[in-house]
């Protein structure tokens, strides 16, 4: 049988690497996309040692222009450079994002809002509208948005963020809609709090944050993302449009219960 490629956008650290690693380990060719080449590179040399078979690949790109507008051009000349060394891409992961963190209503400048959207919305569809075209074809594939809940439930000073993946969300229903005829799956997985470098480098920090209290006790570690990514991409036939939270319970509960014992690094 002829080895799957995956294509993972923001995959150098954390969650989108945890991603990649996810894929590697089910014996997937792996593509990973970064902004900087240098971490590209040293992302890949990582990953590489983990990979038995096949390949792990790295592309450097950016989602905007140093204007803030979107690169279409830039995400037509991957594909083009993809299509010319023969690799069909089998599942998008839509990892990459702009984290919107401090952008203030009366404060911060419409283009900082607007560059979220960009990143966040703009930029996932024009990546879709490329890879989709190759899918068509073949009358497959697995379109994956790395989402949020906080596109149901707002957290203070990420206006831009929480309306990007809002809109993001319903961009997701309706290209499910509208590439179903293709078979082409599109569906979303919404982490919540993920246990990344920022816990490894200021635990007492983020471990009291309201968000980090959950149902469960715990939040998730990019490799739980990983698995609910792998659903999609792998086991979900029949699934489109659905959207999968990853947040230890986080959504569900009106308020968080502040437990005596802190989650342990």
């Amino acid at each position: 049988m002829e080895r799957k490629t995956a294509l993972v956008t923001g995959a150098c650290v954390n969650t989108g690497y945890a991603i990649a690693q996810k894929f590697i380990a089910e014996n997937w060719n792996v593509v990973i996309t970064g902004r900087d080449q240098a971490r590209v590179d040293e992302a890949v040399a990582k990953l590489s040692k983990e990979k038995k078979d096949g390949f792990v690949m790295g592309y450097a790109i950016s989602p905007t222009d140093k204007n803030g507008n979107v690169d279409e051009q830039s995400a037509e000349q991957m594909f083009v450079y993809l299509d010319e060394k023969n690799i069909s891409i089998d599942a998008l992961v839509l990892n990459a994002a702009h984290l919107g963190v401090g952008i203030k209503i009366f404060e911060s400048p419409l283009s900082d809002f607007v560059n979220v959207l960009n990143v966040n919305t703009v930029w996932n569809y024009c990546l879709v509208e490329k890879c989709a075209i190759r899918m068509r074809e073949k009358r497959d594939g697995s379109i994956i948005f790395i989402n949020s809940n906080t596109a149901y439930r707002a957290i203070p000073d990420r206006i831009a963020y929480s309306a990007s993946k809002g809109a993001q969300l319903g961009m997701m229903r309706a290209l499910a809609l509208d590439l179903g005829k293709y078979n082409i799956r599109v569906n979303a997985v919404l982490p919540g709090m993920i246990w990344t470098t920022r816990w490894d480098n200021d635990y007492e920090f983020y471990s009291n944050i309201p968000s980090a209290y959950t149902p469960l006790r715990d939040v998730a570690r990019g490799s739980d993302i990983a698995d609910g990514v792998w659903y999609f991409a792998s086991s979900a036939r029949n699934t489109t449009g659905a959207e999968l939270t990853i947040d230890g319970g986080n959504t569900i509960q009106l308020y968080p219960l502040i437990p005596d014992n802190k989650i342990k690094p």
